[in-house]
């Protein structure tokens, strides 16, 4: 299974620290081309299930293939832990952070010996958590009470996951679009992304 968190793009509820230098419509902008950019990766990685685990509602942005779930309350350990927990047998995670994501570099956790020699997949980011998370065996409980957004929340997942017994192999680093700087960063690393055209478009408010 193939999980995406995400939320529904609105102006105001996502890429909030985005703004400045955009404004929150500007913002919401980019926020569906990255989920666009992620679901299309998705969608052409090999998963038997896909699944949007999403806060909010579905829009036009949401291509055929994606079985829909709504995330739980609570906060993002709650929300990811429910969505491992709503899950059987080897099951990966990625937000919608991460535009420049692409098949290739998810296929490590994806492949026939993918789970041969790991029990899970960890894929750290940039600013100190994590993008991507692999269970073989999807357990609510290694998740729930991780200090989530936090520079230490990519260590302390870890931890908790070697702590657990798990042989962990590590998929490469990424950086999260939080920032516009991070936006500028990921759109030059995937110039050919819907995020890249969309940040292309735009016009930092503050540079008018």
């Amino acid at each position: 299974t193939l999980l995406v968190i995400a939320k529904q793009p609105l102006p105001g509820r996502v890429k909030t620290r985005l703004t400045p230098p955009y404004t929150p419509q500007e913002a919401a902008r980019l926020a569906e081309a990255a989920l666009r950019d992620t679901l299309d990766a998705v969608l052409a990685a090999p998963a038997r299930r896909r699944v949007l685990v999403l806060a909010g509602d579905a829009g036009p942005w949401l291509p055929t293939g994606f079985d829909v779930v709504p995330q739980c309350a609570g906060g993002l350990d709650e929300r990811l832990a429910a969505a491992f927990g709503g899950c059987t047998g080897p099951t990966v995670l990625i937000g919608m952070d991460t535009p420049q994501v692409t098949p290739a570099l998810l296929a490590p956790a994806l492949g026939h010996d993918a789970w041969r020699d790991a029990d899970a997949w960890f894929g750290p980011a940039v600013d100190g958590g994590f993008w991507a998370l692999g269970l073989a065996e999807p357990d609510p409980e290694l998740l729930r009470g991780v200090p989530m957004s936090t520079p230490t929340t990519g260590a302390a997942q870890r931890d908790r996951l070697t702590a657990a017994g798990l042989r962990v192999r590590d998929l490469p680093v990424l950086r999260d679009v939080d920032t516009a700087d991070d936006a500028a960063l990921v759109a030059a690393d995937a110039p050919d992304s819907r995020f890249a055209a969309a940040l292309a478009r735009l016009t930092p408010a503050g540079r008018r």
